[in-house]
């Protein structure tokens, strides 16, 4: 008799400790999606400061560069692709061809010599570069937190209560070809 009370007290701590386990892993999966959710935001809030700056840096250029017209326009057209919401992939693209826009219209300035002195434009040059900055900094984070959410998705035992958890596969926030390319400098110069 006392062999069978041993053995059901041992069968329920160990159906306790399982149960604890699940638990505790439940918690964590929950916490890496919430991570990734805070990582989001924090990168979001940037977005937002850039997309209201750029209306002003579009029209300090047009003011002083009236042959960029093309550029000015795509840059515009870019920033009403850029919306809010989650970090989907066309977003995260859009995104990323909005950073390489603001950063040909930043060029811009070497051509022309009243732009490049305007208090204005070098104003908004040094906000705009300082949020870019801080975008790419918060971006390691963000896609170290995507991670992290990818790799639970796959592993052993977290992969059995990812759903439960709400884990979905999110999508890294990657530096577009174009920024992976070499600058030529001298046409940048020869404008």
């Amino acid at each position: 008799m006392i062999w069978i009370a041993l053995t059901v007290f041992a069968l329920l701590l160990l159906a306790a400790a399982g149960v604890a386990y699940g638990i505790t892993l439940f918690n964590a999966l929950v916490g890496v999606k919430h991570q990734v959710d805070q990582s989001w935001s924090n990168i979001d809030v940037l977005l937002k400061q850039r997309h209201d700056e750029l209306p002003k840096l579009i029209d300090v250029v047009k003011s002083h560069a009236g042959y960029e017209r093309e550029l000015i326009e795509k840059v515009t057209a870019l920033r009403a692709r850029t919306g809010s919401g989650g970090p989907d992939a066309q977003r995260l693209a859009a995104e990323q061809e909005m950073s390489l826009g603001i950063g040909r219209l930043l060029a811009t300035a070497e051509a022309y010599p009243d732009l490049k002195a305007s208090a204005s434009y070098i104003e908004l040059q040094r906000r705009i570069t300082g949020l870019e900055e801080q975008i790419a900094h918060r971006r390691e984070y963000y896609n170290a937190a995507v991670n992290l959410n990818n790799v639970c998705m796959e592993q052993f035992p977290d992969v059995l209560l990812v759903g439960v958890a709400g884990l979905v596969r999110r999508p890294l926030f990657a530096a577009a070809s174009e920024e992976r390319a070499d600058v030529n400098v001298g046409a940048l110069l020869v404008r």
